[in-house]
């Protein structure tokens, strides 16, 4: 039995980046299921033999082949036995920057050229086998998006295209997709992503509701340099489809988490809105359509978005937003008690007061 580091942590620790001991992959090579839990290890993979090690916990997958049955990326068959080399495990990854594997002394085992990639700062695919997984258009854009000084290699790049113009990355999981997003969004340079899925024909394809990627994708690395989170970032890139209706229909494509899909719905109805308000009003209007003074944090996200897409300052927002919130709603409404349409009318009238002496 021979056991081999694979994968990204190989990868960033040749590129001198950040990583965790304990974010290692593991392939062993020469073992059978009975011998690992033989020797304490605990079965936890459902498609092919993976392990935990029974002291660090890290996971240990069997080397194993796979071979394409059926569309999509479920649509594999996989063999893990003693006789599958470590070469052929290396040959089922994506890119060859992923596919550099370390024995326990520290050499390289690198048949696929990874190492002279990543000092060309080039992605590419390992194998002509690169397209029979459509999630790989994914990985490849989200890679780009967190290696932005790389590029994608012209071969990967008609690959990529091949998926897609084969009909291929039709059969593309939402939930998979969303998964990968969301990963993209969050890298250094969440543009190059969009331009990798837009170069071959994915978003196109699968997407059309976004028609409008140039105007935001610059917006996404500022929102990325701010350090704004997830669904600041998935906002502005719905911001994209310019219209609720697209939005709606985008949402009911990819399986958003709740936070991401509620900031986006908020950008799309509110983005013209909001920077035009000015007297007191319109800013308590804003203020009441965002359901801020429930959900001050996802109005402050709101604007984030907003002003990173659109380069504008929102501040008399916040403004008016903690002059309405320093209210007395309950001393108001014991003064009306019990007419709740006069204590409605008298605190909306109370924060109308309150916002337009903050703006002076």
């Amino acid at each position: 039995m021979r056991v081999y580091a694979v994968g990204g942590w190989v990868r960033d620790r040749l590129l001198g980046r950040s990583h965790s001991e304990r974010d290692r992959d593991w392939v062993v090579v020469g073992a059978t299921p009975d011998e690992m839990i033989a020797a304490g290890y605990k079965p936890v993979g459902k498609d092919f033999p993976v392990f935990l090690h029974p002291q660090t916990h890290e996971e240990y997958a069997l080397a194993r082949t796979e071979r394409k049955t059926a569309p999509g990326y479920k649509g594999f068959v996989f063999h893990a036995a003693p006789d599958v080399t470590l070469e052929q495990d290396l040959a089922r990854r994506d890119l060859t920057i992923n596919a550099i594997a370390m024995d326990e002394s520290g050499a390289l085992i690198d048949p696929f050229g990874g190492r002279r990639d990543l000092e060309a700062k080039v992605l590419r695919h390992v194998g002509p086998s690169f397209v029979e997984d459509p999630v790989r258009i994914l990985r490849v854009a989200r890679f780009a998006a967190r290696f932005h000084d790389f590029t994608i290699a012209p071969e990967t790049r008609a690959l990529m295209r091949a998926i897609v113009d084969r009909g291929e990355a039709d059969a593309l999981v939402p939930e998979r997709v969303w998964q990968e997003l969301a990963r993209g969004l969050l890298e250094a340079r969440p543009s190059r992503m969009i331009e990798a899925l837009q170069d071959c024909g994915l978003m196109a394809r699968l997407y059309p509701e976004l028609d409008d990627l140039a105007a935001v994708a610059p917006a996404l690395d500022r929102a990325a340099d701010r350090g704004l989170a997830l669904p600041a970032r998935f906002a502005i890139l719905a911001a994209a489809c310019g219209a609720p209706a697209k939005l709606a229909g985008l949402l009911g494509k990819l399986p958003v988490d709740g936070e991401s899909a509620s900031l986006a719905r908020l950008l799309v109805e509110l983005r013209a809105a909001l920077p035009q308000a000015r007297a007191a009003h319109t800013l308590l209007g804003a203020i009441e359509r965002a359901d801020a003074l429930r959900r001050p944090e996802r109005f402050e996200s709101l604007l984030q978005a907003v002003e990173t897409l659109d380069a504008v300052g929102l501040d008399g927002l916040r403004r008016a937003l903690r002059a309405a919130a320093a209210v007395d709603a309950g001393t108001i409404a014991a003064r009306h008690a019990p007419d709740t349409a006069a204590i409605a009318a008298a605190v909306r009238q109370a924060r109308l007061e309150a916002i337009a002496a903050a703006s002076r």
